[in-house]
């Protein structure tokens, strides 16, 4: 069965009910995937990382040894209930989605633990997916396309995330964030966190628009941009050289860790598509690469990967944060995370 619309979908999530046994959740924006089957599998079992109930798995995982893929659905939880078997895809490989489909299909026919339940991620499936099709036939599988979100999705997120939080926003300052915020749920979340940062804990007025515009900036400088790509590129004297320059003309710390977090989420917005199925040079025209770095990008897109920029998200937002507390010496700190990042550049070979 196929779910299309937000609230088929929201229900399903919320309680897919005892007789599913598959999920498929496709979609080019990974991080929307990746939510929903967090979402999907928290229902299913109550720790989604307990190896003795839920068993991920990667496609590299279905070449050896063969047949682990309908072992795992075959097995049953060592300590009784539900058994969570999650299969994570990065790419359409016909060879793959046969391999799936067959699995997927015996798994729907009771032909193995009919306790188990069954949710693939994958980027997005054309009509030619012999897994997509062999979803769309059972009732007791969901297929459920991801789109990108609509600026309504981002202030839906921004407000759920605030009133969590104990905070607000002026109405203005809403449509303000929201109209500059990226194509991708993933770099969405990261501004809403640093958002959450900049107001502050325990905070009882709402932010207002003049506040947002001084949190989102302007555009950086020519220097600044230039100092992100030779951050990323794995240059510190030259980065540090744009930094200084920077700040000589008026740019200050926050600037510098923006311009820098800026680049961050390009690369992963790159990569979030390629691992989708896009082209990557399509992938960085569609994530705003100036032309003239295009090549530079490219170098850096192939030595970086989504979990090492992960990883440099808690450092980002440390920065971002400090050199907005009161007094802080902001130009350095910003300098201390370029070297840093620049350092961790160069260890992968750039």
């Amino acid at each position: 069965m196929i779910l299309s619309r937000r609230p088929d979908i929201e229900r399903f999530l919320n309680d897919p009910g005892p007789d599913v046994r598959a999920a498929i959740i496709h979609g080019r924006d990974r991080a929307i995937v990746r939510e929903r089957a967090d979402a999907l599998a928290r229902k299913i079992t109550p720790n989604i990382d307990d190896p003795f109930d839920t068993a991920i798995i990667t496609e590299t995982d279905l070449d050896s040894p063969p047949g682990r893929l309908e072992d795992e659905l075959s097995a049953l939880s060592m300590m009784g209930g539900r058994r969570l078997v999650r299969l994570r895809l990065t790419a359409e490989r016909a060879a793959v989605d046969k391999v799936v489909a067959e699995a997927l299909t015996a798994h729907l026919a009771g032909k193995l633990n009919p306790e188990a339940v069954f949710i693939i991620e994958a980027g997005l499936l054309g009509r030619e997916s012999g897994l997509k099709r062999a979803g769309e036939k059972s009732g007791q599988c969901a297929v459920i396309p991801c789109y990108e979100d609509e600026p309504a999705d981002f202030s839906r997120m921004l407000r759920e995330v605030l009133v969590r939080e104990g905070l607000s926003l002026e109405a203005g300052a809403v449509d303000i964030f929201v109209s500059q915020m990226p194509h991708e749920r993933g770099m969405v979340r990261q501004e809403i966190e640093r958002l959450v940062l900049f107001l502050g804990p325990g905070r009882t007025s709402p932010g207002t628009a003049s506040e947002l515009a001084d949190f989102l900036g302007v555009e950086p400088e020519a220097s600044l941009s230039d100092a992100a790509l030779d951050v990323f590129g794995g240059r510190p004297g030259p980065a540090q050289g744009h930094l200084r320059r920077a700040a000589a003309e008026g740019e200050g710390g926050p600037a510098a860790v923006r311009a820098i977090s800026q680049h961050h989420s390009r690369l992963r917005r790159i990569l979030t598509l390629t691992a989708a199925g896009t082209g990557v040079q399509a992938a960085a025209k569609a994530s705003g690469v100036f032309w003239k770095n295009e090549r530079e990008v490219l170098r850096q897109v192939r030595a970086w990967s989504l979990d090492r920029l992960d990883d440099l998200q808690p450092e980002l937002l440390a920065a971002d944060l400090a050199c907005k507390t009161t007094g802080s010496p902001d130009v350095l700190i910003a300098e201390r995370l370029a070297m840093s990042i620049a350092g961790r550049a160069r260890r992968l070979g750039l």
